[in-house]
């Protein structure tokens, strides 16, 4: 399957949030995948909390993968 959306960061809930928010104030929507977040919803999760990865279209990732850097860099 051909996907138009790439992985730009995986990490911590805080780390994802903080990005998650640069990216926004720009006009970014990224898209957030939570493998432990979904389990539970399946009813298949443990109370441990895993990485979350952010995705964002493919037109969009030369600013998205600016703010990464920069938020990575602080």
């Amino acid at each position: 399957m051909n996907s138009n959306y790439t992985r730009i960061f995986s990490g911590s809930f805080i780390s994802v949030q903080t990005i998650v928010n640069q990216l926004r104030e720009i006009g970014i929507v990224p898209v957030i995948k939570d493998e432990s977040e979904s389990g539970r919803l399946a009813g298949f999760g443990s109370a441990i909390q895993g990485n979350q990865e952010i995705y964002v279209h493919a037109d969009e990732l030369g600013k998205a993968q600016s703010i990464v850097q920069k938020a990575i860099g602080d």
